[in-house]
């Protein structure tokens, strides 16, 4: 679990998150913790407990077209290109 892996999918250890658990219908927040072995997210949920969920079950918060706050996918934000610092 590193800060890079984390930052490859296009987030920041700490953001926040929803996240959906397979044995639960509602989105859940959580925190992400980092990149788990199996490629999944490592993510804290309110209760403090860690869980590992699948990349495809993930929300992650955005700015829609006219700057309102909204979800989008994770796997959306992750195929988008990002501009690299030149610096």
């Amino acid at each position: 679990m590193s800060a890079i892996d984390v930052e490859r999918l296009g987030l920041r250890l700490g953001e926040a998150v929803r996240f959906r658990r397979v044995d639960r219908s509602r989105w859940q927040d959580g925190v992400v913790v980092g990149v788990e072995r199996d490629g999944s997210l490592g993510v804290r949920d309110q209760s403090g407990a860690s869980r590992a969920v699948p990349l495809a079950d993930v929300l992650v918060r955005a700015s829609g077209r006219r700057g309102a706050r909204t979800w989008e996918p994770l796997l959306s934000r992750a195929s988008r290109a990002e501009q690299l610092p030149l610096f």
